[in-house]
Parts: C-alpha cells; structure tokens; sequence
C-alpha cells in the first residue's frame, strides 16, 4: 500500500501499446489491484503525459505516467499486546498457530482479544491491507495453521494461489458414526434460509468439495484427515454433517453426543465435556510468494483434542 505523500512514476513499455490503460497499469504495478487502478484513474489521481487519464483510453507506449494513491485508510482495530504464536516468519507473510478459543477478526461481542489485534502489534504494517493480511480463516473454536500476508502484492499471490487450489490445508476431525471408508463431499453451501448464523447445502449456495480419508475407526466414532478444495464459511462442519457424520462438540451441526454402549464413567465425562467442534488445521503448505519454493508446516492438535482421541482409542481397545 501507498504511503501519505507516494508519487508513483513509470514510462509504458513499448509493448504495452495497444493495451486499454487500467491493463497496462495493472502489469506495470503488479502489486496493485486492477480495480484499485481503476478506481485512482476514476479520482484523477492518474496522469498520462501530464493530463488526466481515462480507464478505457488505449497507451501507445512510451508515454510518461504519475500516480498519487490516496493514504491508506486507518485501520478501524487497536494493536494489543497479546500472545502470538509464530510458525514461520519473514518479509513476505507470518503463518501462525491459532488455538482454540480465539477470535480470528474484531467484531460484534469481540471488538478486542483477537488474532488480528495480536498481529497488528506484533507487526504494525498489516493495518494498510486488507483483512490485516489474513486470506483464509479458522472459526474460533477451530484450532491450527493460517497465513497471513505482509504486503499487497504477496496478498494477493497468495489468494490467487487458493484459487488455483496450490495451497494444500488438512485437518483433523472426530466425527460421529463409522464412515466405510474415504470419500468426497460435493454440495453447495450457503446461508440457511431461517437461522442466520448457520450455513446449509442448498442449491443456492457456492460450490463446496471436501475430501476425507479415515485415520482411525473407534466404537462410535472415527478420526478423519480433510483436505479442502475451496473455503467456504462452516465448510467441513457442513459436509460432514450433510454425510451422517457431524463433528463431535459441534455446537451448531453436531447435535447430541453419541455414546458407544456400556461407555466408561471416564469417556462419557469427555464425550460431554468436549465443548468445541473437534476440528484441528494441522498442516498448512504453499508456493512461497517471492521465490518460488514449496513450503509446508504441520502442528499437532492441542491438548483437548489429544485428550478426546486418547480416550475413545482406550475404549475401542477394551470393548
């Protein structure tokens, strides 16, 4: 993003010639936005030659251009002090370790104590970008991986790489009921027609897929390993539970917690006490926005978690 007083200033290539001036803007200046280009040309703060340019006026290259973006807006949330576990970090992006519990962005009943409130301390730039940077999210009580970009033109690297579908996300999940084995779940999602707060398949929706494999079976339950092909809000809380296997402690889709029969004292006191969707993003891998390199990281679930699996493999074992 532009500082206060930037003057950006360039000569067209020869190649552009031709080219409508928002197109050939936007190859000069990668790291911005055609529509941000557009819309700097629409305030007049774009100059071709010395006069005020037009979007849609064709460049015969060569021709001298002068830009003055607007300050960045001020961003509407507080930096604050407050833990922040770091997985990588570097000029181009941070990826974090987001546990369980924590809002990812200020909002009604959360203006502060959240993820995005920690990063703009941590690192004060990420107040001129979009979002603070953040290009995908996990829901408060998902706990795991997520990147945040650093500047603009690597924002956008790296939502252009979600939609090329090259950043590979798996999760881990403990659902209800045995799945025969792996599979995919292809189902739009949208808003639920009632409840505002939940997501539904519906034929209105977005196209969602979710593929899954089985990690390991228990009595009534089985640990899955998830892999998502888009990213939509509630994604895989949605698909499993549309397939017959919601999430164990899912507040929203999970429905009552399913007890194996003759289930010990101890199992039952962790069926019920788990009080979160049993979702954990464990590895994260991406093209690194500069240079090219595939990097990948992996977290191991939190405590909570490791607790529940611990405790229906123990029962599986002595059934």
């Amino acid at each position: 993003m532009a500082d206060a007083d930037e003057v950006l200033r360039a000569r067209l290539p020869a190649a552009s010639a031709g080219q409508r001036l928002d197109r050939a803007l936007a190859a000069l200046y990668p790291e911005h936005s055609r529509s941000r280009l557009q819309a700097w040309i629409d305030q007049q703060r774009v100059r071709v030659d010395g006069a005020p340019a037009r979007r849609r006026q064709r460049v015969r290259g060569g021709e001298e251009v002068e830009i003055r973006p607007p300050p960045p807006a001020a961003s509407p949330w507080s930096p604050e002090a407050l833990p922040l576990a770091l997985v990588h970090e570097d000029a181009a992006l941070l990826v974090v370790y987001k546990p369980a519990g924590l809002v990812v962005h200020p909002g009604a009943g959360n203006p502060r104590g959240t993820l995005v409130n920690a990063l703009l301390h941590h690192a004060p730039e990420l107040a001129a970008l979009p979002r603070c940077g953040i290009v995908h999210r996990l829901d408060k009580d998902t706990s795991g991986l997520l990147v945040v970009a650093r500047t603009e033109s690597v924002r956008r690297h790296l939502v252009a790489q979600l939609k090329a579908r090259s950043v590979t996300r798996e999760y881990l999940a403990v659902v209800r009921g045995l799945p025969v084995a792996g599979g995919v779940v292809e189902a739009p999602i949208g808003r639920h027609r009632v409840d505002r707060k939940r997501m539904a398949v519906t034929e209105r929706g977005r196209p969602a897929l979710t593929r899954y494999r089985v990690e390991a079976r228990y009595r009534a339950h089985a640990l899955l390993r998830l892999s998502l092909a888009t990213g939509r809000t509630h994604q895989i809380r949605v698909h499993m539970a549309h397939a017959g296997h919601p999430l164990v402690g899912d507040p929203l889709y999970g429905g009552r917690a399913a007890l194996p029969p003759g289930a010990s004292e101890a199992l039952v006191a962790v069926l019920r006490g788990f009080r979160r969707q049993a979702l954990h993003a464990e590895t994260l891998a991406l093209e690194h926005p500069e240079d090219g390199r595939r990097l990948s990281w992996r977290r191991p679930p939190p405590e909570d978690f490791q607790a529940l699996v611990a405790a229906l493999a123990a029962d599986a074992g002595g059934a």
